[in-house]
């Protein structure tokens, strides 16, 4: 079994046609990788049907814009990830 980051940087990497190598755990998807909002947001859906879930990515960048959260909170790789698995234990909890 995957872990999260190993399916969110295979879905990186498919959507954005960017190597699975510049894909690290310190990586910002956006400002390092290069992807736009568009193909974020595909990204977004990919990630969304692989776990089941549904990221609140209006929100999250609602917080940024208002400056309540740092982009890095949701944006760098490792916090992204930590961000899907607790949407995944949230939903497995509503169970």
């Amino acid at each position: 079994m995957s872990t999260t980051f190993e399916t969110v940087a295979e879905v990186i990497s498919d959507v954005c046609n960017i190597e699975p190598g510049e894909i690290q755990e310190d990586t910002h998807v956006i400002n390092d990788l290069g992807i736009d909002s568009l193909d974020f947001l595909d990204v977004t859906f990919d990630i969304d049907k692989k776990f089941g879930i549904k990221m609140p990515i209006e929100a999250w960048t609602q917080e940024v814009n208002e400056g309540k959260a740092p982009a890095d909170r949701y944006f760098i790789m490792k916090n992204l990830c930590m961000r899907i698995d607790e949407l995944i234990a949230a939903k497995e909890a509503a169970s």
